[in-house]
């Protein structure tokens, strides 16, 4: 029999010879996105884009500048349309609107790449966040009081001089942000094998079953929906890649937990970036917790009262 030792060597080994492959993928994917919205931004078309969203943006209690905000979000991490907030003048009842439209959006085109390799439609997906962050906008719009807070002070706008300033700035971001996912992914692919290895996944499963049920997911899905929230679709991937390439999911049960993770996700570290610069945390959790539900919950109705009689139904817990 193994002794303790060994088995978390071999766990860890293994782990890291999958993760380089993971990590691979997921650069080929982040490195060029960031690279093409530096340039666009750099260029100014990021700012016509917004310009022509304005009219659209004001039915949402937005004024016309933020949609350069949602815009950025959708190519990139939250860290970029948080640092283009901190050069508007908006008040918190805006960046409150903004904050949950980015966290439903942000990084769309990677995230659902991500969750195409993990059985959804890549188009299907795409649309759904983005629908899900216009309509979370909007009755967000409607709920708020008029004085959430007050106004933002808005900080001077990073600008470069010339391409070449750009591109440095560029470089250096995109060195960190491999380390970080390098370090990131390789951890946490480990803390898979290990739990695996000596059978916590089942624990953790059980723990968090009640919740499942009351979401709309699978007991199986217990582990991949806590690895969605607290290190969210980029990170995490790995990890739900793995799962569904080794069948510990079904796919009914990982897609149904696509379209939950598709609008929320990541509630500690994306929320929390939204809170340090005063949003109210409620107001962009719990919005987006009963969308998840619902949008979880008609799937299935749609899926159990109108798909054809013989195919076969995805069972809930």
């Amino acid at each position: 029999m193994k002794s303790i030792t060994n088995r978390l060597y071999t766990s860890s080994l293994t782990a890291l010879q999958k993760a380089q492959k993971t990590i691979w993928w997921l650069l080929k994917i982040i490195l060029p996105i960031s690279l093409l919205v530096s340039f666009m931004q750099y260029w100014g078309i990021i700012s016509q884009i917004a310009i022509l969203l304005k009219p659209a943006f004001s039915l949402i209690g937005l004024p016309g500048e933020s949609a350069v905000v949602f815009i950025s979000s959708m190519f990139l991490p939250l860290y970029a349309p948080i640092a283009i907030i901190a050069t508007l003048s908006l008040s918190i009842r805006e960046i409150t609107i903004l904050a949950i439209m980015c966290l439903i959006s942000h990084n769309l085109f990677v995230e659902t790449a991500i969750q195409k390799k993990t059985g959804s439609s890549f188009p299907i997906i795409f649309i759904l966040r983005l629908v899900c962050s216009v309509t979370a906008a909007f009755i967000l719009n409607q709920l708020l009081p008029e004085h959430l807070g007050a106004a933002h002070a808005a900080q001077k706008a990073l600008e470069f001089s010339n391409m070449g300033d750009m591109l440095i700035n560029w470089i250096k971001n995109a060195g960190f942000l491999s380390l970080k996912i390098a370090l990131i992914v390789s951890g946490l692919m480990v803390l898979q094998n290990i739990l695996k290895e000596f059978n916590a996944l089942n624990s953790i499963s059980r723990m968090f079953a009640p919740v499942m049920r009351i979401l709309g997911l699978s007991a199986d899905s217990s582990f991949l929906w806590f690895v969605a929230q607290t290190l969210g679709l980029t990170y995490g991937s790995a990890v739900m890649i793995d799962e569904v390439e080794n069948k510990s999911i079904s796919p009914e049960n990982a897609n149904f937990l696509n379209y939950h993770i598709a609008i929320n996700h990541s509630l500690l570290e994306d929320t929390l970036l939204f809170v340090a610069i005063g949003v109210p945390i409620g107001w962009i959790t719990i919005p987006r917790i009963i969308l998840a539900m619902m949008v979880v919950w008609t799937l299935r109705f749609i899926l159990k009262f109108y798909v054809k009689p013989g195919n076969k139904q995805p069972e809930i817990i």
